[in-house]
């Protein structure tokens, strides 16, 4: 049986990847292929990226545009949560569609289907099936096909929770055929993924480097290996499997917070916290900006405001949203990531970029780790892919993106990877060194 088995380690950038800090992963990329361009979603954030992973479609076309997102709702901007368990269905409700392309889930449901394990926040886990066609396994609440609940997973969103689900993956989704009589309940999907939590997690709240950073690293790393086992038990039990190693973006320091809405309130151009002409989303080291269709005129003003703040790295109008995989769906009339430097943290971990104060004043802490937005190292995650056709031990260094996962993952089995925005990596790379 032709297998995919993929581990995301959410947040691990990839120069965290050593024989000291991740002995699993180094091993594991001597007999994998490495790609060392590998980049994220815009917003580098992990609703918005966890739609572009399931569909291999960017933002433009699953609709998903970032973590904190807006709506328009009977002709008016409505503000968004992405991460809530009922967003999707809300969307759906408001827009006809919870993503507008096809998930691998619903590819994969003729065909041997896909269990989902996630320990991230609800929106992201369910942004992979939300109209319930696999198995889906989350804390806020399990699905079975048809979207019939299933129950809760009975975890933590930190390493100990990513541990008993990193167990419970492997004895209901990575069980060779041999030991299924023995193993009540398992099953053998096409797709089998578990999306760890960490070390996203404890990044947000330690320094990049910190003690605290590095013990939690080690956590991860372990549960990597453990699937990395998993899968060549696989193996040896006649399974044909592709692995797939990765994380959805990487971290940048937080070097100070901004009060994007604040700002467009100071300059007249926003009436007020409550108003919905102008609405400001963060996603972190990026803000995506809405403008009410009734206040089109604002837009020149909009831009040449923007382009004068301080706070803006790279500012992307309508016309511009298209570079990074973004349309002006909603009312979105402006993405800016917010501006970065590779200054090294107190642990000489280089990269440090602002971030824009969430909607609800609750941020991150300064000195902390974000992601977002286009810096350097939040657009750093790692990929290493072992299996047939990739050669182990090889780094490629031609870039590839989270869009790329879902057609290399339908190649694998032989299956049509038509309609998607990413390309198969299983195709013969450029440049190998």
């Amino acid at each position: 049986m032709r297998r995919v088995v993929v581990v995301i380690l959410d947040g691990l950038r990839r120069d965290f990847i050593d024989a000291a800090r991740t002995p699993n992963l180094h091993r594991f990329a001597a007999r994998a292929t490495s790609f060392a361009a590998h980049r994220s979603a815009f917003p580098s954030a992990t609703r918005c990226v966890s739609a572009t992973f399931a569909t291999g479609c960017h933002p433009a076309r699953h609709g998903l545009q970032g973590n904190a997102m807006a709506l328009l709702e009977a002709g008016v901007l409505v503000p968004h949560d992405a991460g809530l368990p009922g967003f999707l269905q809300h969307k759906r409700a408001v827009t006809g569609q919870a993503l507008a392309e096809p998930t691998l889930a619903e590819r994969l449901a003729p065909h041997g289907g896909a269990v989902i394990f996630s320990n991230v926040s609800p929106g992201a886990a369910y942004a992979h099936d939300p109209d319930g066609f696999g198995n889906l396994h989350h804390r806020a609440g399990s699905f079975a096909p048809g979207r019939v609940a299933a129950g809760r997973l009975e975890v933590t969103p930190d390493a100990a929770g990513d541990r008993t689900m990193t167990e419970r993956c492997i004895a209901e989704a990575l069980i060779p055929k041999a030991l299924m009589p023995t193993a009540p309940g398992a099953r053998r999907p096409a797709l089998a993924l578990l999306w760890c939590a960490e070390p996203d997690h404890i990044q947000h709240d330690q320094p990049l480097g910190s003690p605290e950073h590095l013990a939690v690293l080690a956590e991860a790393d372990r549960h990597a290996g453990a699937v990395i086992e998993a899968a060549d038990r696989l193996r040896r039990g006649g399974d044909e499997v592709l692995l797939i190693v990765g994380s959805d973006h990487g971290h940048e320091t937080v070097s100070g917070l901004v009060d994007v809405e604040g700002d467009l309130i100071a300059a007249g151009l926003k009436s007020g916290r409550e108003s919905t002409d102008i609405v400001a989303q963060s996603n972190g080291t990026s803000t995506l900006i809405y403008l009410a269709p009734e206040r089109a005129a604002l837009r020149p003003a909009l831009d040449a405001f923007l382009r004068s703040r301080d706070w803006a790295g790279r500012v992307l109008g309508a016309d511009e949203l298209a570079s990074v995989g973004q349309a002006p769906h909603n009312g979105l009339a402006f993405a800016v990531s917010m501006r970065a430097s590779t200054a090294p943290n107190q642990y000489g971990v280089p990269g440090s970029a602002l971030a824009a104060m969430p909607r609800s004043g609750e941020a991150h802490p300064v000195g902390a780790g974000q992601h977002g937005g286009l810096a350097a190292f939040e657009q750093a995650p790692f990929l290493m892919i072992d299996g047939d056709g990739f050669t182990p031990g090889a780094t490629r260094a031609q870039p590839t993106h989270i869009v790329d996962m879902a057609p290399t993952i339908l190649t694998h089995l032989r299956l049509p990877a038509t309609g998607m925005d990413g390309t198969a990596l299983q195709q013969p790379a450029a440049a190998v060194v």
